[in-house]
């Protein structure tokens, strides 16, 4: 495996900064190249990055000798790009969603598979301190038998977020609050949740949801699906839960995570541990109480890029270590696939009117 990868980004947007700049940051890595249809932009981002830029992603593949693709295209176009990859043996790290359903994302990872090239997905929420905190926790059992893991995300995206945009179009969007913003969260409460339950990491610990969603603050010549979204959900061994999904609540407010058992009780506010109690009370559980009791960031609550990068940092060296260990990736095609199966759930639940269990 190359030393110095070798590392190009299909699609030129907000996003494809954060992974720019954590590229910048990252020994043995070189941004050699980016693709974007819009000469403008991409013309800015080559000036700005010390890259190459190309109109066409499959002619920035054959003229840059990459060894690796970040795909940070509209979420209905990440399938593309992965192909084109795969083809030409280049390792794939592709942003959230994974695909827009889960049908494109199977036709990705067989692809890869059957071209010996690694394909993974990016959910930076996973590698913050304060995840792997709560992670720890469920992996060690401290909230013994648990009986509700849930996820809120109760935003605002202002009638400019939408227009003219690919977002909240069915096509490129996928889906709206739920498959664009609230895919986090819905992916680390299902990552605790799993490990707090002992589902096996080929399961999806989602046994089914019954689900509710609308366009309540949005006109439908803006965005053609929904702004919010309301779930129950009964996990694998019983335990349950509710999702909570919206860019209608002005003006936004903080994600809020929350897993709760007979032992103990773990709630993250954004990037603040607003509960960290448990029935076996332990030498630093104090030291993280106080390490993480303050949060200030919004988060993305009103603003989609009030965030650093510094966990896209980690999440790319972890897809990076991989390859040079050969060690699994943990966010790798079928893990990164779950939380767009139960987003996949939520919608034909709230189409049918009745639970649905992802697929």
């Amino acid at each position: 495996m190359t030393e110095n990868h070798r590392i190009a980004i299909a699609g030129i947007g907000s996003v494809a900064e954060m992974h720019a700049l954590s590229i910048g940051d990252i020994e043995e890595t070189t941004l050699v190249a980016g693709s974007c249809r819009t000469d403008s932009r991409g013309r800015a981002f080559a000036d700005e990055y010390g890259c190459a830029w190309f109109s066409d992603t499959e002619t920035m593949l054959d003229e840059t000798e990459s060894d690796v693709l970040i795909v940070c295209t509209p979420s209905g176009a990440h399938l593309e790009p992965t192909l084109a990859a795969a083809e030409r043996g280049i390792d794939v790290l592709c942003e959230k969603p994974l695909e827009i359903t889960t049908e494109r994302i199977d036709r990705m990872a067989a692809a890869c598979e059957d071209a010996g090239v690694t394909l993974g997905g990016v959910f930076q929420q996973r590698f913050t301190d304060i995840f792997r905190e709560v992670h720890s926790a469920a992996e060690a059992g401290r909230f013994g038998n648990l009986s509700v893991a849930n996820a809120y995300v109760p935003w605002w995206r202002d009638d400019g977020y939408y227009e003219g945009a690919w977002q909240g179009t069915e096509e490129l969007d996928g889906g709206g609050a739920t498959m664009n913003q609230s895919i986090h969260a819905i992916d680390a409460v299902q990552w605790l949740a799993g490990t707090a339950i002992g589902t096996d990491r080929d399961e999806n610990p989602v046994g089914e949801v019954f689900a509710y969603t609308d366009r309540l603050a949005h006109d439908e010549d803006l965005m053609e699906v929904e702004d919010t979204a309301v779930a129950v959900v009964r996990y694998r061994d019983g335990t349950l839960g509710q999702l909570l999904g919206a860019t209608s609540m002005y003006p936004g407010s903080l994600r809020r995570v929350q897993l709760a058992g007979r032992d103990g009780t773990a709630e993250v506010l954004e990037d603040e541990l607003v509960t960290w109690h448990f029935r076996d009370e332990r030498e630093d559980d104090e030291t993280i109480r106080e390490r993480f009791g303050e949060g200030e960031a919004s988060g993305g609550a009103a603003d989609p890029m009030d965030i650093d990068y510094t966990d896209h940092r980690r999440n790319i060296e972890a897809f990076l270590a991989s390859l040079k260990s050969d060690d699994p990736y943990p966010l790798d095609a079928s893990e990164a696939r779950k939380s767009v199966a139960i987003i996949e759930a939520i919608y034909d639940s709230a189409e049918r009117g009745e639970p649905v269990s992802p697929s």
